[in-house]
């Protein structure tokens, strides 16, 4: 009996010049890096650079549970009362009705396994793409190609947007699966999407949202595959990929940075102790990679270059 017809993959190629440049940019360059250059409100220097170096992985927490094999877990890098930078939250993202959001008063609670609090979503979660953001946690909703915000002192949505053409559910996963074809970022200027279109044809597509509204303000195209990648991140306007979900000695392996519109090829070292990362974002006020690795949540710290 033949099995089953395998999935299409993509073949990396030799990258030429033509795939290193971005296929085109939607945006006068002049008002995001205004944007960039100012920061935050109230900060002379956002600090900001060009990622240089991601340390060696430090484990939070393992999950004792199948459910957790993978999942993700998060702190809010500018949350709002009664909220702190120490609460720390989680979900296992393994099964199909994924509701449960647990609240940590602080790290060394989530190590212990205890939670202060669990939230259960009014709608079921996909995939490992959340993130938690000024009081909110965005998330999208199971066999959607949309975007929702879960308000988490008034335990409800309020806010819910399609993102035009996004492939979910299958189509544009990052090259482990996990259904991860939309996923959620945060750096020091706001809050991104990072997904693919079919008029893309599978290029990962940046969008930046209205953290209230998830209105889309802007978008870029990149050339970079998403399924040729294992996960992503953005750090000061600047999309990072890795190379491998599942080799010890992976690499940060490409970058594409907004304001140019470019995109380089990189080597930065990158280690998955684990062997199996299914979520990796950047938190802009630990200055450190969050992610999570075959059952253990751990942190990266990094280094920029100034900019």
């Amino acid at each position: 009996v033949p099995g089953p017809a395998a999935a299409p993959r993509w073949e990396p190629q030799p990258l030429s010049f033509q795939e290193l440049q971005s296929e085109r940019s939607e945006l006068p360059v002049s008002r995001l890096l205004e944007e960039t250059a100012l920061g935050r409100p109230g900060k002379e220097d956002s600090g900001c650079g060009q990622l240089v170096w991601v340390g060696e992985p430090v484990v939070f927490g393992r999950a004792d549970s199948i459910a957790g094999k993978y999942g993700v877990w998060m702190k809010d890098p500018e949350p709002v009362p009664p909220f702190t930078r120490d609460n720390t939250w989680r979900v296992d993202t393994v099964g199909t009705e994924v509701r449960q959001l647990f609240q940590y008063e602080e790290a060394e609670q989530l190590a212990r396994g205890y939670p202060a609090k669990v939230h259960i979503l009014p709608r079921p979660l996909e995939s490992t793409g959340a993130v938690i953001y000024r009081g909110g946690l965005f998330f999208q909703p199971r066999h959607s190609r949309s975007v929702a915000r879960y308000d988490l002192r008034g335990e409800t949505i309020t806010a819910e947007r399609e993102i035009p053409g996004a492939g979910y559910h299958g189509q544009y996963p990052y090259s482990w699966g996990g259904y991860t074809d939309i996923d959620l970022a945060v750096d020091e200027t706001g809050l991104w999407v990072i997904y693919s279109t079919e008029k893309a044809r599978g290029a990962i597509v940046l969008s930046k949202l209205d953290p209230e509204t998830l209105e889309i303000r802007r978008t870029w195209e990149t050339n970079i595959r998403k399924r040729g990648v294992a996960n992503s991140f953005l750090i000061c306007g600047t999309l990072y990929t890795v190379s491998s979900y599942s080799a010890p000695n992976a690499t940060i392996n490409f970058a594409y940075d907004t304001a140019t519109g470019t995109s380089r090829a990189l080597s930065i070292p990158f280690e998955n102790r684990f062997r199996y990362l299914s979520m990796l974002d950047y938190n802009p006020a630990e200055r450190q990679l969050f992610a999570w690795d075959s059952f253990n949540m751990v942190t990266y710290p990094v280094r920029l270059s100034r900019a």
